[in-house]
């Protein structure tokens, strides 16, 4: 059965907590609206280094040997990544030649959900009711269940062994001839499945310090669903566990790239643990990048924007840079809408005392909140759009003209539809 929580909030309580999120509203609006003029100027300083980028590039055959000819110069080639590092796990004793060795770790774990519904009450307070709910789930790390806010599922979780999720990463990786740089290795994938060979006595060990853990935690493996105290168990009860786990239990399973704690991998149980081995093997690469002696650099345009790009696969110089015209134009939306949220938002905050102060009265106080939250919508979306002209007069002159002429048919088509409407209503009155 769910567990709730239900907590009053009186109307002075109220006025006062909307009085002060003034202030953060206030950011939130100014946070926008910087956010927004950053956004069109980075939009425009990155296409232009597109373009500039895009005519002095040459396209490269064979970069199998180092050309000194090319030293200094922007180039597109495609090549095999190469490379002779090790890369070793220690934790897990799991290594290989490869680009990319990551290790992915889950817990199998009890985890609380809430939602919360509230009700405004004639005179200004108001209800909040919270619910929570508990479910079994994979986890990336461990849940602490003492503070859970139901009694009855505190103290149910735990973990035999608390390991991170990891990222290891080859630091010599050459294309062709040349040396990549760190944040061009970091974009290198195709990730594979890591196949697992453990030494037979390496899994006995690990299976026989789980089983001390459970001794160690006072586990019942059974069960393996809360947590006992060990000074509350006797001897007789420890030794009866110890025949348990020894006759009945394995608790180390390796199947593909996937070491699993537990019982049973197919019926996990509290306290289970998976972990996933995968790694980047070298495969075929095309590059955009400015040649230093035999490494691979960044190139830096004249307005100061750096361009370095690798994609797996064969990509022609064209198809590489219409998908970072691409990758620019959907990042620049993104921001954008980004940036009119928190205009909204911040809008909605400032204003939203009008609302606060009707809540003696719930049905007033809902209908002037949707006017309010119409009006801030507008506002924000119109706030936004003058933002982006402005910025445009410095970044992009004759466009910004073309939208500032949209905005002043917007103000003007809103005024008459507003007199209209006013008309209309003294008409019936």
């Amino acid at each position: 059965m769910a567990y709730q929580e239900t907590k009053t909030i009186g109307y002075g309580t109220r006025l006062s907590n909307s009085i002060k999120g003034i202030g953060a509203s206030f950011l939130m609006l100014l946070a926008g609206t910087a956010l927004l003029w950053w956004n069109e100027g980075r939009a425009v300083k990155t296409t232009k280094m597109l373009e500039e980028a895009q005519k002095t590039a040459l396209h490269v055959e064979d970069v199998s040997k180092v050309d000194p000819a090319l030293n200094g110069k922007l180039i597109h080639a495609t090549a095999f990544t190469q490379t002779n590092d090790s890369l070793c796990d220690g934790i897990f004793g799991v290594g290989a030649v490869a680009i990319k060795l990551d290790r992915k770790v889950q817990y199998y774990q009890w985890v609380e959900k809430s939602r919360t519904e509230t009700k405004d009450k004639i005179g200004g307070e108001k209800e909040e009711v919270t619910t929570y709910s508990y479910k079994k789930q994979w986890v990336g790390r461990p849940v602490n269940s003492l503070e859970f806010k139901d009694t009855d599922y505190q103290k149910k979780n735990f973990v035999l062994m608390n390991v991170d999720s990891e990222s290891f990463t080859a630091e010599d990786v050459t294309f062709g001839a040349y040396q990549l740089p760190e944040s061009m290795i970091r974009s290198i994938s195709g990730t594979i499945p890591m196949e697992l060979n453990f030494d037979e006595e390496l899994l006995i060990q690990w299976n026989r310090d789980i089983k001390i853990a459970f001794n160690d935690l006072g586990i019942q493996p059974e069960r393996a669903v809360a947590m006992v105290s060990n000074k509350e168990k006797s001897v007789a009860e420890e030794d009866s566990m110890e025949q348990v786990v020894g006759a009945k239990l394995d608790y180390v399973h390796v199947k593909g790239n996937v070491l699993y704690f537990g019982k049973n991998p197919n019926s996990p149980q509290i306290g289970d643990m998976s972990v996933t081995f995968t790694k980047v093997l070298p495969g075929e690469a095309s590059v955009i990048a400015e040649v230093n002696g035999s490494n691979l650099q960044s190139f830096t345009a004249k307005n100061g924007e750096t361009l370095s790009v690798l994609t797996m696969g064969m990509l022609s110089m064209d198809e590489m840079f219409q998908n970072e015209h691409a990758s620019n134009t959907i990042m620049t939306w993104v921001w954008r809408f980004v940036g009119l949220f928190l205009v909204i938002g911040g809008l909605k905050g400032i204003f939203g005392i009008l609302t606060t102060l009707l809540k003696v009265l719930p049905f007033l106080a809902d209908i002037v909140g949707l006017g309010v939250g119409l009006v801030c919508n507008v506002l924000g979306f119109v706030w936004s759009l003058l933002v982006i002209a402005i910025a445009w007069l410095f970044y992009r002159p004759v466009i910004a003209y073309i939208l500032l002429v949209a905005i002043l048919v917007l103000i003007v088509f809103l005024t008459r539809k507003g007199r209209e409407k006013k008309k209309a209503e003294a008409v019936v009155i």
